[in-house]
């Protein structure tokens, strides 16, 4: 085999696994959107022969022999063959340490636990979801045993979702934002709390969706490339590459922002998916280089540009366009409300200060289940206490404690902690951005091409060309520093709360 027919064939097999990626995809995207309710076991049986098609191409001898031969051959190969060469001998040698059968088992597993996971929320049933999620922990406890049996096990998933991450370093970030964060939070509670009526009324889903789709063209969405649909729990997909996403979100008719920072936030994710460079298409390269990275997309749309004066500014007249009752109400209103700091029951609807503390909670259980501290049985007892010790609130029920989340019935385990990463990595983007580009003035004028251009240019075209740090060292040109993140969260809150 000479070096251009392995090149050839190279290409082949991640245009096949893009189109395996693509179809599997496509049948979650349906089957938590649009499809009936009873059908999670055909979709199981799809997915299983899916998913085994998928480890066969990945396993097989022939994608062995060609990685191997490419691989005694990289320094005739150039940096984005490299990448991939990387990339894909890492998850082969991984899948080729899982037996067949079991691979396959854990794809029908998640499904199983999605669709179980649904009907417990929706009827607030644990016990219904209890067996199910115990499978689900066991499982990656036995894969991380086959893959890396060398390594502690939750330090095998966070790895998985945010490369070089460990309980170690989650130990000493999480201690720096508690340092922070807890004595911050007491002074915002020592003082009024701000208003957040404008927020609450009757908004029709109708009316939400519009403006939705306003939202989505305003961040600089293609909708010929994105679109949008709802579901229980909001998440974003990119089917096959980054030239087809899909983002989702939840309409409340109660209180419009809701959905508005769920669409900001999933825009965000779709974002980087859909700037990836053109060249990346159909290859393992053609995808976001972690979740950390990832999220720090999302929540940086979401919060230090969404929930800026701003965008508030800009946004709010939009906003009153579609929900009438708003008339009367002010841009300034709207900033504040939107800020308020105050502990609750639901993570993806917690503020910029205390969203951390709820990460910290679910860091602490899925740490705790893999050292055998905790059985998944006693998982709401435990939630419901921690959500007392960090936020000071008392859980009502499990569909708002321990059912709320859909990540692990999803199988992302060791997920979490890359949200509060996202959030102190986007701190030192705007930092840095502020350096060449007017980022206020830009959001005032509804102009999102300034701040894209920068994110595209430093980070989204890469896709995952480079590693997380090496993406992150390319943005901001200095070494991750959470204190900076912790320093923004004082001077937004004191100046909000008067401090």
């Amino acid at each position: 085999m000479t070096l251009n027919e392995a090149r050839e064939k190279l290409v082949a097999i991640q245009q096949r696994s893009a189109a395996l990626g693509h179809a599997m995809s496509v049948i979650y995207y349906d089957g938590v959107t649009a499809a009936p309710k009873g059908v999670a076991d055909n979709r199981a049986q799809t997915l299983g022969i899916l998913s085994q098609e998928m480890y066969e191409l990945g396993t097989g001898k022939e994608t062995v022999e060609l990685l191997e031969f490419l691989d005694e051959n990289k320094t005739e190969l150039n940096q984005h063959e490299k990448r991939q060469i990387q990339l894909m001998l890492k998850d082969t040698r991984q899948m080729q340490k899982i037996p067949p059968d079991q691979y396959v088992a854990f794809q029908r597993l998640m499904v199983e636990a999605d669709d179980v996971w649904h009907k417990a929320k929706e009827t607030n049933d644990w016990k219904l979801f209890e067996p199910v999620l115990e499978k689900v922990f066991d499982f990656h406890k036995k894969i991380a045993a086959w893959c890396e049996p060398e390594k502690k096990a939750y330090d095998y998933w966070l790895d998985r979702y945010e490369e070089g991450l460990t309980m170690e370093r989650c130990e000493a970030f999480f201690a720096t934002l508690r340092e922070h964060i807890v004595p911050l939070l007491q002074k915002v509670q020592a003082k009024p709390q701000l208003d957040d009526s404008v927020l609450h009324g009757s908004f029709p889903a109708a009316a939400q969706e519009k403006f939705s789709y306003d939202l989505m063209k305003l961040i600089g969405l293609d909708l010929d490339r994105v679109g949008l649909a709802t579901t229980e729990h909001p998440f974003t997909t990119h089917l096959g590459s980054h030239l087809d996403e899909r983002i989702t979100t939840h309409y409340h008719e109660d209180d419009f922002s809701n959905s508005m920072y769920s669409v900001v936030h999933e825009g965000g994710h779709a974002l980087y998916d859909t700037g990836s460079a053109r060249e990346l298409a159909y290859t393992v390269l053609d995808c976001g280089v972690s979740m950390g990275i990832h999220e720090s997309q999302s929540r940086f749309y979401e919060n230090i540009i969404g929930r800026s004066r701003a965008f508030c500014e800009y946004v709010f007249p939009m906003a009153q366009k579609y929900f009438p009752e708003l008339k009367g109400r002010t841009a300034e209103e709207f900033y504040r409300a939107v800020n308020r700091a105050e502990p609750g029951l639901i993570r993806i609807e917690a503020d910029e200060l205390t969203y951390a503390l709820h990460i910290m909670v679910r860091y602490e259980l899925e740490k705790r289940i893999f050292a055998n501290e905790l059985e998944v049985r006693d998982l709401p007892g435990e939630w419901n206490r921690l959500y007392k010790e960090y936020l000071g609130v008392d859980v009502p029920d499990d569909k708002h404690g321990v059912l709320q989340d859909s990540h692990w019935a999803g199988g992302n385990i060791g997920y979490f902690p890359s949200y509060a990463l996202g959030s102190a990595y986007g701190a030192q983007y705007l930092r840095k951005m502020k350096e060449t580009v007017d980022v206020d003035a830009c959001v005032r004028a509804g102009n999102f091409k300034p701040i894209n251009d920068w994110l595209r240019e430093r980070i989204w075209q890469y896709g995952s060309l480079m590693t997380p740090t090496e993406v992150f060292r390319n943005a901001v040109e200095e070494e991750f520093d959470p204190t900076v993140f912790t320093t923004y969260l004082e001077e937004k809150f004191t100046d909000l709360y008067g401090l």
